[in-house]
């Protein structure tokens, strides 16, 4: 049962804190993404406004959350309450780590690089935010995203990519740095979030990983059928686009229409000599 493992987890204290569920939730293993909602945040239904069309047994749900769960309800019923509850939390959070206080959480779990890091080299272990590429549920699994090189990554570890990038959504990385423009990362120099970077990778790590991607054997020749062509390959090219609420983030846009002119007029130049 959800309160039999809540007091398993708790170290015998007798403080609201340790025997909430908001905290046994944050405590489990693969949630270290998420931040805490504040209970008000929570009670506050306009802040909840639709999510109970898109969570099953929302009330209960909703009640497992706050702790005021009724003690009679069938042990059966409790396993789907936990799946409906997670799910319903997940959406909540999308919505909280847009807001002021929910920002500065999330703040402080970038400059800890609770996220990981950018495995890019010259990145140079620049510390990564949690996005989702849909805000719809069940769509999209979490990625982590750059603001170095600006693009996304799939989580090392299994328990954080299962995550749904709905509960993080589109904007929050994006938005983050619109609120907090000093912590935009430079393209080149020394990382620096305000914080001491720890666990980065040496000078000789960054060496190592750069000796092993250039001694990587290359693609063969054969492999390749007659009907690819460098061209062709460049204008199949994907690219993430930094998204606020939908709409793309004007300064980067910009240079995104630079660069694609540049791709363009290259691929053109590809194919008039029959590259």
């Amino acid at each position: 049962m959800l309160r039999r493992a809540v007091e398993d987890l708790s170290s015998g204290s007798d403080s609201d804190y340790t025997n909430s569920w908001i905290a046994w939730f944050l405590s489990s293993k693969g949630n270290e993404y998420f931040c805490e909602v504040e209970e008000e945040y929570i009670l506050d239904r306009f802040n909840l406004t639709g999510l109970n069309t898109e969570v099953a047994n929302y009330t209960q749900a909703l009640d497992s959350i706050t702790d005021n769960i009724d003690e009679d309800i069938p042990d059966e019923l409790r396993g789907a309450l936990d799946v409906q509850a997670r799910h319903l939390y997940g959406l909540i959070h999308a919505r909280w780590i847009v807001t002021a206080r929910g920002l500065a959480k999330m703040l402080e779990k970038y400059k800890r690089a609770d996220f990981g890091r950018c495995p890019r080299v010259l990145c140079q272990s620049q510390p990564l935010l949690p996005v989702g590429l849909s805000d719809i549920p069940y769509e999209k699994s979490v990625k982590l995203y750059c603001g170095r090189c600006e693009d996304i990554y799939s989580p090392k570890s299994s328990r954080h990519g299962s995550i749904d990038g709905a509960y993080f959504g589109t904007s929050f990385p994006h938005l983050l740095f619109l609120v907090y423009p000093n912590l935009i990362p430079p393209k080149s120099g020394p990382v620096d979030v305000g914080l001491p970077v720890r666990g980065a990778p040496t000078e000789g790590d960054n060496q190592r990983r750069t000796r092993r991607a250039r001694e990587e054997p290359e693609l063969p020749a054969e492999t390749i059928g007659e009907e690819f062509s460098t061209a062709s390959v460049a204008l199949k090219a994907e690219r993430y686009r930094p998204r606020i609420f939908g709409f793309q983030v004007h300064e980067i846009a910009k240079l995104q229409r630079w660069q694609e002119a540049v791709r363009d007029r290259q691929v053109a130049r590809l194919e008039e000599i029959g590259v």
